[in-house]
């Protein structure tokens, strides 16, 4: 590593640089000098160096000024400071600014070698951890998504660009179209991904539990809080944040995930003072979030902040072209986990299936095949092993017009009765479903089911 190793020496001494210069070229390292702070950053702007060995007290510009301006445009800088005039504050305050070492003038020539191949050696062991968690990245069962409609493998290429930046993305699609799955395979490809993905539905924490669910508590900070808790940001530190649903979040608490947004800081609940956090944050919502911002049920400047990027995952009924591969994989899954061989679709069967709307997207069609090999004990499925909601969709459409009647309200809450009556039949009575099928939050379903009497 040595014979490679390129270092620079910021002294305002000509005799001091030239004993330094003659001892590490001993070893093999090459070296470049710089006379003062502001040289040793112009030197900096073209050239890269493994490591850094700078004097405190200097014209122009010295050891403290330069090591504040260079971390601050390179962090990833290893620097040894050194002085004669040197006391232990000095040292603490070196270290403090992100100098790796300390040394004190007059130095022997092997405390200085030793410093510098010890820094060396640092470095060396970083690049190797960071391959090896490149390697668990790659090596690593990675998200599965199946797709090979035109509209996904867009979708796909955009990913794989996105996951090698952190700005925020949101991603936009029908509740069961597999926003959360894009969201992993965005972590799952990135330089962060030996780091915490954690998701969280937004819709599916009480309101007064969502500032501490994120942000964290400290003890004491409000009646029950017997402990300190960290928070999902916490949690996530490093790694990326999948917030789901974020539509729902209520509009009093959006200022504060705007502001951990641009400042990257979370102060958690009964704290006065921030604390730094590195998240990436994605987001996801079956609402159009532009719209209810523009109708004031979603901050705008947080809807910016969010949408850096917005992906649009098309439904399922929209790319029939990928329902087949993905019955086949659902399939092949659930007979593995069952250990029992995997039946075929009748072209029939798959007829049946691309005509039918999908609602429930993706998650709908997972549900539809676990339901299908409960029973089913042959080697081909038919169009009769299909649920028989499958092949008798109806399509609901809008109620006649009256003579003389031409109220858009009445004519959709008409139509919303239809559609929140359907979506409970076809859950089972199951609310929390329905409300995911209707892509509306549980506490507006409820409030239809009571306004209309159903």
């Amino acid at each position: 590593m040595s014979a490679v190793t390129k270092l620079l020496i910021i002294d305002d001494e000509p005799a001091l640089r030239h004993l330094l210069r003659t001892i590490l070229e001993e070893r093999g390292y090459v070296i470049e000098e710089a006379a003062n702070g502001k040289e040793a950053l112009a030197s900096l702007a073209t050239t890269s160096f493994a490591l850094i060995l700078c004097d405190i007290r200097m014209p122009q510009l010295d050891g403290l000024g330069f090591i504040r301006q260079a971390l601050a445009a390179d962090a990833g800088l290893t620097i040894i400071m050194m002085s004669a005039y040197g006391s232990v504050d000095t040292a603490i305050e070196c270290v403090k600014l992100g100098a790796y070492d300390y040394i004190s003038k007059p130095f022997h020539p092997d405390d200085v070698v030793l410093s510098v191949e010890k820094a060396l050696e640092r470095l060396k062991l970083q690049h190797e951890n960071r391959q090896l968690r490149q390697q668990l990245c790659t090596n690593k069962n990675a998200t599965q998504i199946i797709a090979a409609s035109a509209s996904m493998q867009q979708i796909l290429t955009k990913v794989a660009t996105l996951a090698q930046v952190r700005s925020p993305v949101l991603i936009r699609g029908e509740t069961g179209t597999g926003k959360e799955l894009i969201a992993r395979a965005l972590h799952e490809n990135s330089p962060r991904c030996a780091q915490p993905f954690i998701a969280v539905n937004c819709s599916a924490i009480a309101t007064t539990l969502i500032e501490s669910e994120l942000f964290g508590h400290r003890k004491g900070s409000f009646t029950g809080a017997n402990k300190a808790h960290d928070g999902l940001f916490a949690a996530a530190n490093g790694g990326t944040l999948f917030l789901d649903e974020i539509g729902e979040l209520p509009l009093d608490l959006q200022p504060k995930l705007l502001r951990v947004l641009q400042e990257e800081e979370i102060r958690p609940v009964g704290e006065t003072k921030p604390q730094p956090i590195d998240v990436r944050i994605v987001a996801a919502s079956a609402r159009d979030l532009k719209q209810a911002s523009a109708e004031g049920l979603f901050r705008e400047d947080l809807y910016y902040r969010l949408a850096v990027v917005e992906l649009h995952l098309p439904a399922l009924r929209s790319r029939k072209e990928d329902i087949p591969i993905l019955c086949q994989h659902f399939l092949k899954q659930i007979c593995a986990r069952e250990q029992r061989p995997v039946p075929q679709l009748a072209p029939e069967a798959i007829q049946t299936l691309q005509h039918y709307n999908w609602p429930g997207n993706v998650r709908e069609m997972e549900n539809v095949m676990e339901k299908i090999m409960i029973f089913h004990q042959g080697a081909t499925i038919a169009p009769s092993d299909l649920p028989p909601e499958l092949s008798q969709q109806t399509a609901y459409a809008a109620p006649p017009l009256e003579a003389g009647n031409l109220s858009i309200k009445q004519a959709v809450a008409a139509i919303e009765q239809q559609y929140i009556a359907q979506a409970i039949a076809q859950t089972g009575g199951n609310r929390v479903q329905a409300a995911k099928l209707l892509e509306i939050s549980l506490r507006a379903l409820h409030y239809k089911i009571k306004e209309y009497g159903l």
